[in-house]
């Protein structure tokens, strides 16, 4: 029969390994869960780079189009200016319901899956 005290030592083995186990779990999980926000938005972000630029190129072709049936090139320029003008404050207004709420959402949701 064992010895009450080499049992207690036994039991304090166990809850040793099983503590250093939980940890190490945890360490696994966070670091999954890291992982797999970080890439879901790296790879979101190339596509939204992707997208600006192309933007970009086709506002600079809308403007040079419009400044030439305007007979200014700078006209054309001045009215996408103006458009992204208002653009931006009809943003400024709702950012958070169109912009911080889905992103955050987005995150969250990376994060918990």
């Amino acid at each position: 029969m064992e010895t009450p005290g080499i049992t207690i030592k036994s039991l304090f083995e166990k809850g040793e390994v099983y503590t250093k186990t939980t940890i190490e779990l945890a360490k696994l999980k966070s670091l999954e869960t890291t992982t797999h926000v970080v890439t879901s938005l790296v790879s979101r972000l190339t596509v939204i780079i992707m997208v600006a630029l192309f933007a970009l190129v086709l506002n600079i072709g809308v403007a040079l189009l419009l400044g030439e049936l305007l007979g200014k090139s700078y006209y054309g320029f001045f009215i996408v200016a103006a458009f992204y003008l208002a653009l931006g404050i009809v943003f400024h207004f709702f950012l958070h319901k169109w912009i911080k709420k889905p992103i955050s959402d987005l995150i969250i949701s990376q994060a918990l899956q």
